[in-house]
């Protein structure tokens, strides 16, 4: 398993049934791969579906059937569509329970940099700015650091920012983080990790709960 997979699949037990979620593009799109069929959840792309189902097959993809990255997907039996419109505002009445979303940068405080690095192209913020402020609850799901092994979850963010204190809950493939009035809490960690490596990755400080740590 990838650890692209791992982090997806660990992401998927934050799910309950019934809910709405939102899946950003990357790391999010692989965590309906690991629901299962008593996790029944409305999946919801801001292109305008209700309804989304698993990345298509190759060779069975529908053209007119993309999620918000262009990505070819199914859809579950009583998907909806509408417009962007109805789409946003579904998004802005807070009907969310759940946004997965993807990180450059995580701060201390729950703030989240995801949409552009300085003197790179972006295609710009796109709805990421208005899930990360609106939806009940934010995932970051992402790599604990950057290719060059550089720490994603800092004191204070240096890239332009998605939105502040909009971070609940922090997954990679080495922990699991929870953003607390305190800090950032420590919940659990890999199985393949330990706590002296997560430390060394992490650009800020981290509270450990009593008792044993658990492991994913």
């Amino acid at each position: 398993m990838s650890y692209k997979e791992k982090i997806a699949k660990r992401a998927a037990r934050e799910v309950s049934p019934g809910q709405v979620i939102n899946l950003g593009i990357g790391i999010p799109t692989l965590i309906p791969d690991y629901l299962t069929a008593e996790t029944a959840v409305w999946v919801h792309s801001e292109n305008g579906i209700l309804g989304m189902g698993r990345r298509c097959r190759r060779g069975a993809e529908d053209r007119n059937l993309i999620d918000a990255g262009g990505s070819y997907v199914t859809l579950q039996p009583g998907a909806a569509f509408f417009d962007s419109g109805l789409s946003f505002a579904l998004v802005r009445g807070g009907r969310l329970d759940v946004a997965f979303l993807g990180a450059l940068e995580i701060s201390r405080t729950g703030d989240l940099a995801n949409w552009i690095i300085p003197g790179k192209h972006a295609p710009g913020i796109g709805g990421g700015m208005e899930l990360a402020q609106k939806a009940r609850r934010v995932i970051v799901t992402t790599t604990h650091t950057t290719r060059s092994g550089a720490p994603k979850i800092l004191n204070h963010c240096t890239l332009p920012l998605t939105a502040k204190g909009c971070v609940n809950t922090i997954i990679t493939e080495l922990a699991v983080i929870e953003v607390v009035a305190e800090g950032l809490l420590l919940r659990e960690i890999a199985v393949e990790s330990d706590v002296k490596q997560v430390l060394a990755k992490t650009g800020a400080p981290l509270i450990f709960p009593e008792g044993e740590l658990p492991v994913f």
